[in-house]
This record gives C-alpha cells, sequence and structure tokens, in this order.
C-alpha cells in the first residue's frame, strides 16, 4: 500500500484480527434492535449489474399512508450492520422509511474482486437504492432523502448532484475521498509523493495481472503504538465490540492495494453547487480531524445549505453515540424538506 493510500485511509498495520460474536444469528448489527420497528432484508441491482444487499427498516405504526423515505450509506470500509444502519433504524423510529445498503463489492453486496472501491460505482449504488425504495408501495417516491456518513458523506453528495429525484441530503462526518486519497490529509501530498505513489499503484497492476488476483493492503485499523489520536479513535469503534463487524473492510479487513488509483484521478464534488435549490446539511464534530472536509463543502455548496458543528464531538462520535448524533435535527430538516 502506498503512503498516499495509507494517509487517505487512516489505517495501521499488525497482523491478526479479533473475533466478536455478533448479538445473535437473525440479529447481526453492531447496534440493539428496536421494537418500534419493523426490519427486512432486501437486494436490488444497480445500473452495472451488481447486486446490493440492504436492511429496509419501516415504523411499525406506518398504517397505509405512503410515507417519506430516507437513503443511509456509509462510512467508507463500513457495513451497513454499524453506522449506516443506527442511523436509518434512528429515523425510522421517527416515521421515515429508511434503507440502509452496503456497497458494491463489500459486505454482502455482490462484486468481484471483494473490497473494491470506486468512486464511479459508489456513486451509482447510491441512486440504485433510491430506485429500489421509490417502487416500495410504503414510500411516496416524491419525499427521498439521502443521508451519507464519512466517505459515503461525499459519495453521497455527488450522487444527489446528479440526481435530481432527491429532495433533500445530509452528509454527516464527511470525507471527501478522492481530495484525500489524492492529497493526503489537510492536503499535504506534494506532487512528487503523488507522482511516486501512482508509479507503485501503475506497476501493482501488473503484478495483480501476473497473479490473476488484486494484492491487498495491511490490516486496517489494528494498533503498533504511538499513533495518532484519530486512528485510536478509528481502533476504539471497529476493532472493539463497540463497533466491530467480521464483514466490515476496516475491522481488520482491508482495501485492495489499486482502490486509491480512481479516487486519486476524480474529484467526485466539482459539482456540489448544483444540488441547489435542494437543501443540504452538513454535521461535523468540533474536534474532528476531518472537519475542513464539511467546511470546504459547505463553501463550495449553494443554498439553501447549512454547516452544524457538534460542540467537542470527534469523527467517530457520530457514527454511532445516540446522545451526540442530532437526531432530532435530522428529523425537523427531512419533515420540513421531504413534506407533501
Amino acid at each position: 500500500m502506498t503512503g498516499v493510500g495509507i494517509a487517505a485511509l487512516g489505517v495501521a498495520s499488525v497482523s491478526g484480527a479479533p473475533t466478536f460474536a455478533q448479538a445473535n444469528s437473525e440479529w447481526d448489527k453492531v447496534f440493539p434492535k428496536s421494537e418500534k420497528v419493523d426490519h427486512q432484508k432486501v437486494s436490488f441491482k444497480n445500473r452495472y449489474g451488481i447486486s446490493l444487499a440492504a436492511d429496509l427498516y419501516l415504523p411499525k405504526d406506518r398504517g397505509k399512508q405512503q410515507l417519506p423515505a430516507i437513503v443511509v450509506g456509509g462510512p467508507f470500509g463500513a457495513v451497513k450492520e454499524q453506522s449506516s444502519g443506527l442511523y436509518a433504524q434512528s429515523m425510522a423510529e421517527r416515521g421515515f422509511v429508511t434503507l440502509a445498503f452496503d456497497p458494491s463489492y463489500t459486505g454482502e453486496s455482490g462484486g468481484e474482486p471483494r473490497n473494491v472501491g470506486s468512486p464511479d460505482i459508489n456513486t451509482e449504488d447510491f441512486s440504485a437504492a433510491v430506485d429500489f425504495i421509490g417502487l416500495r408501495p410504503e414510500v411516496n417516491r416524491d419525499r427521498i432523502g439521502v443521508i451519507g456518513i464519512c466517505g459515503w458523506g461525499g459519495m453521497a453528495l455527488n450522487a444527489v448532484a446528479v440526481d435530481k429525484r432527491v429532495k433533500a441530503v445530509v452528509a454527516s462526518t464527511m470525507y471527501d475521498m478522492t481530495r484525500v486519497m489524492s492529497k493526503g490529509y489537510n492536503d499535504s501530498v506534494t506532487l512528487e509523493q503523488r507522482t511516486k505513489a501512482l508509479e507503485q499503484l501503475s506497476l501493482q497492476r501488473w503484478a495483480d495481472a501476473e497473479k490473476g488476483t488484486p494484492a491487498y493492503q495491511p490490516r486496517y485499523n489494528e494498533l503498533k503504538g504511538g499513533e495518532a489520536q484519530f486512528l485510536v479513535d478509528y481502533h476504539d469503534y471497529y476493532m472493539t465490540p463497540r463497533g466491530y463487524h467480521a464483514r466490515a473492510v476496516n475491522s481488520g479487513n482491508s482495501w485492495t492495494q489499486t482502490t486509491p488509483i480512481s479516487f486519486m484521478n476524480m474529484p467526485i464534488l466539482s459539482y456540489i453547487a448544483e444540488i441547489s435549490p435542494r437543501p443540504v446539511l452538513f454535521i461535523h464534530g468540533e474536534k474532528a480531524h476531518s472537519r475542513y472536509f464539511s467546511e470546504t463543502a459547505y463553501a463550495n455548496a449553494a443554498e439553501p445549505k447549512e454547516l452544524m458543528i457538534i460542540p467537542g464531538a470527534n469523527h467517530t462520535d457520530l457514527y454511532d453515540k445516540v446522545d451526540v448524533i442530532p437526531f432530532d435535527k435530522l428529523q425537523s430538516f427531512f419533515e420540513q424538506h421531504l413534506s407533501a
């Protein structure tokens, strides 16, 4: 894995990965099941023919009316049993039909080889989820919103810019994955470093082609000691019972070594202003190392837009801390902008 890739994906590597039993064989999420919500496992295909696995959450007291819906994705390297599922279930408790999905090539979704990221295909995954949920009989297809978390916050914004069916979008604790992979954290990568990384990635393609299978980066989010605090924060979510899930790329698994290539050559937020006149809400922690991604995206977005900074919160606090994630704000935002 290149230095740019390591910086971009925020990993530390040693061998071995923990194993934690999930809650039970039927409920394999890292958060408790809500008694206020009906849950179904579903699947659908994106326009590239890849089958996506998802969890559909419906309010138990929905009656016969068609409800507003929200598609939820992220974080980058996570699965639907983690943060996106928590957001989806919590918003279903508040009256929305919600869908949390595994992106292409990850989790229970299809695609070979495993654990490959793509700014194009992963943007498409959001729109494919909108395709699916807009055909559900419980859903008013004119009232669909999107939530993207971490690296999928950037993908969500990219999708909504071109997918005019979506009426409102939230990016929570957002990463712009194309920016961080091409330029490193705080845009610190020099042209010389970028060129060297791309030379290494280019040669890796030959190695993969000769072998017939891709090489993978080191295991993610295991600590040797002395790491930056944000890497410790990632470990504390992905590698402990708090958030560990065996299918998550970030829980001791890894992306292919060549995953950064397409991200390094494609800025995903070039057309963020075209989300307007639909509203966008950015939510970020005051102390998050990634806060500058949301601040830049907010500056480049057009009105109506809002940036909500959560006092004292770090990046991963917005993954799962229900006393930190501003669910009341999310509810009022979508109730206002997904109104009939």
